[in-house]
């Protein structure tokens, strides 16, 4: 097991040990990665250049578009007699992102996730039901070799086949749930509507791979009768477990010791100060087959650099409000789609389900925005009247929040279908 002192370092340790692994890191960069080098080469820079973590900002940005370009292993900092293994993203649009991993890369990826089980109270008595997919996607066995390395039973059932999963639930004795949020509100839908709430010993939940809201959290935590807790990670830096909450839920823990993280502003690229809020940086320090420098993840929050009172010293992340390239300008309007995802949480009281979909178009030049909502049994089952009465306080509270309008419409229940891994939410009509 790790040494837990490092989860509670002083900001002068952890700045130190920062800067001792960027000098490494550029260096070995520099030396072994050609667009890494063709970059620092254009600004004038060498690796001596870079004494420390203050001299971050002189470093050049890294993209998702490189990943594309170098296809697929261009970018890897290690021969492939070294990378043990591959994963990829799922590829919605344009090639697919390749990441690669050494033996150490996998060791220490899987030392986030057990410090991320830890946090919320996992331990060798455990039994962690896997519920993301395995496979190329790096939910699954990033959260099994986590779970496995803090000595917990693991329950790898990966995605699929609902009444399973709460069968095995059942059977099993699953005390932690791993899956997307979205996901855990078709099971918690499921497992009412089966009876066996009272026969689950669930007591945590760690929920990632998609944006959810802290509406969405009370609401799968009263589903499932479980504490919620949110984590971040994308293939590119590591996989799930770059952040976690801990039990406080005030904010993830990013690992410093592996990861810079920065705010910049989307626009300028100037470093913000702390507490502001924009797009999210990450450096890795520790990754050897696939090592990033700035890399631009897209995602909007801010850093909270006071102590936790859980102990830790790392810094928390805000959980993201939205990314600056899934941001919808409609009609002239920034709309983020967590924005409706907050309204609709705080409308259902039981007429309207979790489960929404946005659909954008563009009807004679003009953009139109739909918001297709599930109706609960109970409104379904309710005269037309109740259901125009619901659909235009949604109506109403939609243009109240974005500044526009939106024709919203209550479907069928169990009509909008179910994700077993990331929910596709929006559907913007305009790009096809």
């Amino acid at each position: 097991m790790w040494n837990e002192k490092i989860e509670r370092l002083s900001r002068e340790e952890i700045r130190k040990l920062q800067s001792e692994r960027l000098v490494a890191q550029v260096k070995r960069m520099y030396e072994k990665v050609d667009l890494f080098r063709q970059r620092m080469d254009e600004k004038g820079l060498k690796p001596s250049d870079i004494r420390g973590v203050d001299d971050l900002p002189k470093l050049p940005f890294s993209y998702k578009s490189d990943l594309r370009d170098f296809y697929p292993y261009g970018l890897f900092a290690e021969p492939m007699s070294n990378i043990v293994r591959v994963h990829a993203s799922s590829g919605t649009t344009g090639k697919q992102i390749v990441v690669g991993y050494t033996k150490n890369d996998l060791e220490m990826w899987s030392e986030c996730i057990a410090r991320m089980l830890t946090e919320i109270g996992a331990d060798k008595n455990s039994f962690i039901q896997v519920s993301y997919g395995y496979g190329l996607f790096t939910g699954g066995l990033g959260a099994h070799d986590g779970a496995s390395k803090i000595g917990a039973t693991v329950i790898p059932i990966s995605t699929g086949n609902t009444k399973r999963q709460i069968q095995t639930m059942i059977d099993f004795g699953t005390t932690v749930l791993c899956c997307t949020p979205s996901y855990a509100l078709y099971l918690g839908e499921e497992i009412e509507a089966m009876g066996v709430k009272d026969k689950l010993k669930l007591k945590a939940g760690i929920f990632g791979a998609e944006p959810w809201t802290e509406d969405m959290r009370k609401a799968i935590e009263d589903k499932l009768n479980i504490k919620a807790y949110d984590i971040y990670g994308l293939s590119e830096i590591m996989g799930p477990g770059v952040a976690c909450e801990c039990k406080e839920q005030a904010g993830m823990h990013v690992w410093e010791d592996m990861f810079i993280p920065e705010i910049i502003d989307p626009d300028t690229c100037e470093v913000l100060p702390e507490g502001e809020s924009g797009e999210l940086v990450f450096t890795t320090l520790t990754k050897e087959g696939f090592p990033l420098i700035r890399y631009r993840t897209r995602d909007i929050c801010s850093l909270n650099y006071e102590p936790c009172k859980c102990g830790r010293t790392h810094v928390r992340m805000r959980k993201p409000s939205g990314r600056s390239d899934d941001m919808l300008i409609i009609r002239g309007v920034n709309v983020f789609p967590s924005q409706i995802e907050e309204v609709l949480i705080k409308v259902s009281d039981g007429d309207i389900t979790p489960n929404y979909q946005i659909i954008v178009d563009r009807v004679n030049n003009n953009d139109t925005l739909d918001v297709n909502v599930e109706m609960s049994e109970t409104m379904f089952e309710d005269e037309i009247e109740a259901v125009e009465k619901i659909e235009k306080k949604i109506t109403d509270m939609l243009r109240s929040t974005l500044g526009i309008g939106a024709k919203v419409h209550l479907v069928n229940p169990k009509s909008i279908t179910r994700s077993e891994g990331k929910a596709k939410r929006v559907i913007d009509n305009r790009k096809l």
